[in-house]
């Protein structure tokens, strides 16, 4: 077994959320487990100790709630249709407005041009008062309201009182295009729309009007669009149904909030897939499944506690947003940032953690990647102190990036990859804060997710064997439906149509020895070639150890009866793709993985096309080889990348 790059403290572990968890289930539940991975085990053991531990998780948190009832789980171990808490009720915005002092809720960057701050006596009426505007527009429970906004304070005051009375939050970010907007939009009919005049960008401030004016017009289903003045002059004659939202909640005292009491499985929030293959699905999320997901994962896996300063990089229109809004149902002040993480270099993120004391730091394993091909030391220049946790995902954090971490960020900091999913707003597999880190690999599976590896036939494979990622038994954040599915068809096809009754999250990845995981990448950009699986991560590792490569994307193409690998590379400014570099890209990948990861074809391209949430899209570049449409071109932060994926000689 390798030796840890970082083991938590005594006095760590003594202090861990989980620690204190660990002793109250022993006294209170009489349920003994003397380790994180035992309390894993114990937790999906079978339907009633996964209801022991779902309940004390309750009990430990401090959930608000209305009623909670005595059944944990109805029709286990059914999946899909197994029901967490079917006879609760409770209000999700009530669960994260349980302070109202003056310590800080929310500390709003925007870029170097804007810095905010809300105390939670501040933020509770903020949402109070919003609460009404909401209300005096006809929404009432089950009724859509959808913000396209950026990452910033009244985003979060929308959520909250949206959820408040009940109705369905949604968001996305402003610098969408109208169809990508319409695409989400238009499928949910919300009532009310929030919009912002423009917003920062590299230094910059880009208008947002003439979208919003586009998308009120296309939304007959609105009463009211209110505009949150922002990075422009804050006019809202030009909208349709346009009002200023400080205007609208100045009409309304700031008083105590009537929170709507709703069943645990009311739908919170609709969350889109990226949209990068069709219409993106519309994915409801249920209000107690999501708080008590989100509770176990801040304060059991990131040891997240009252008081801390919580931090992760991300825009309105990626899940992490909605995790890390939560983060004030622990009691934390919630660190916001909107605009491009590198303006106007790598140092603005860190000079915001130090400025900020900011305790738990997340990002993505791309912008890990940065640091390391910049040759950045953040340690070197800034204090970070207070910083227990940085957190990665969107991508496979390979084993560079933990180097990078520890020899460059901070030496004692755990170092906590993740990795879960829109379709569940949380994780598979996370962190252990009382656990060694290894480098490579994700520590553990999440408390009550019963994560296991499968082969195409759904054999339990051993670690060290690739395969599918599954979860083998029902958890409170499971989705209960999607939007405009009234059959479920679209549900059961994209989680149960490979494994009857098994979660398939479609992810390839492994065990290891040290039972921790490896993701190698997406299942369904998964390369065959000679009829051999490999993921697509395996190959970035070794390739992106080298420092003329900047980054790079692989996808496989179709050749008579077998699959060829492509590599495209997007090099160091400078640097040209000669044949002496193709040379050593392939050893590199030989060496590191193995003779089937080296790529038939290595190709420079000036650019690589991803999302607008940072990740690249594999399956558009293999639409590109094969000729075929992309479809939903508008879901790209970059689709004219696209045109360089063309015309690949043989």
């Amino acid at each position: 077994m390798s030796t840890p790059m970082w083991e938590p403290s005594p006095e760590r572990v003594q202090q861990a959320n989980v620690t204190q968890f660990l002793d109250r289930l022993a006294s209170k539940w009489d349920v003994h487990c003397d380790s994180f991975d035992e309390l894993w085990r114990y937790s999906v053991r079978d339907g009633d100790a996964m209801a022991t531990f779902w309940r004390a998780l309750w009990d430990y948190s401090g959930v608000i709630a209305a009623q909670q009832g005595d059944t944990v789980i109805q029709d286990y171990p059914k999946m899909p249709g197994a029901r967490f808490f079917p006879d609760a009720k409770l209000n999700y915005a009530e669960n994260l407005l349980r302070r109202r002092d003056s310590a800080d809720a929310i500390v709003f960057w925007g870029e170097d041009q804007v810095r905010r701050s809300l105390t939670h006596g501040e933020l509770y009426d903020r949402v109070a008062r919003l609460t009404q505007v909401l209300r005096e527009e006809g929404v009432q429970p089950g009724d859509r309201v959808a913000a396209c906004l950026p990452n910033m304070p009244e985003t979060v005051i929308a959520l909250l009182a949206t959820a408040a009375v009940g109705g369905i939050f949604s968001s996305c970010s402003p610098d969408f295009g109208t169809e990508v907007v319409m695409d989400r939009f238009g499928q949910i009919e919300p009532k009310v729309l929030l919009v912002t005049d423009a917003y920062y960008y590299n230094g910059k401030a880009r208008d947002a009007r003439a979208t919003a004016v586009e998308v009120a017009n296309r939304l007959p289903s609105l009463n009211r669009v209110l505009l949150v003045p922002y990075a422009g002059d804050g006019d809202a004659s030009p909208i349709p149904k346009g009002q200023r939202i400080d205007e609208a909640e100045a009409r309304h005292p700031a008083g105590a909030i009537d929170f709507e009491p709703m069943p645990f499985n009311h739908p919170v929030y609709i969350l889109f897939t990226s949209g990068t293959t069709g219409k993106p699905k519309c994915i409801a999320h249920s209000a107690g499944g999501v708080l008590l997901k989100h509770l176990c994962e801040h304060q059991l896996h990131a040891d997240i506690k009252a008081g801390d300063r919580v931090y992760y990089f991300t825009t309105c229109g990626w899940m992490m947003w909605n995790w890390l809004v939560s983060g004030l149902a622990s009691g934390a002040t919630i660190v916001l940032y909107d605009g491009s993480p590198l303006y106007p270099d790598w140092r603005t993120q860190f000079r915001m953690a130090e400025q900020e004391r900011v305790t738990f730091f997340g990002t993505s394993a791309k912008f890990i990647d940065h640091l390391g091909n910049e040759g950045a030391r953040p340690k070197d220049e800034f204090d970070l102190s207070p910083l227990r946790t940085i957190a990665s995902t969107g991508s496979p954090l390979m084993a560079e990036g933990f180097d990078a971490v520890y020899n460059n960020v901070k030496t004692d900091v755990h170092l906590s990859s993740i990795s879960g999913g829109t379709d569940i707003v949380g994780c598979f597999v996370d962190g252990n804060p009382v656990g060694p880190v290894y480098r490579g690999e994700i520590q553990t599976p999440v408390l009550g997710m019963d994560v296991d590896i499968y082969d195409q036939q759904g054999n339990s494979l051993p670690p060290g064997e690739k395969g599918e990622l599954v979860c083998r038994q029902p958890f409170p954040s499971m989705p209960p439906f999607f939007w405009n599915d009234p059959g479920g068809e679209r549900f059961h096809k994209a989680y149960f149509a490979t494994f009857p009754g098994i979660w398939h999250h479609g992810d390839f990845a492994a065990k290891t020895e040290t039972g921790g995981f490896i993701i190698y990448g997406r299942s369904d950009a998964t390369l065959n070639p000679g009829g051999v699986r490999i993921g697509t991560a395996e190959i970035y590792r070794q390739v992106e150890k080298l420092d003329e490569v900047l980054e790079s994307i692989v996808a496989g193409q179709q050749t008579g009866d077998d699959e060829r690998v492509v590599l495209f590379v997007r090099l160091v400014e400078g640097q040209e793709l000669t044949d002496e570099l193709v040379e050593r890209i392939k050893t590199t990948i030989r060496k590191g993985a193995s003779p089937r990861h080296v790529p038939a074809r290595v190709l420079q391209v000036p650019d690589i096309p991803r999302t607008r949430s940072g990740k690249i899209v594999e399956l558009a570049v293999a639409d590109v080889l094969h000729g075929r449409e992309v479809r939903n071109r508008d879901a790209l932060a970059n689709p004219e990348a696209l045109e360089h994926f063309t015309n690949v000689p043989d």
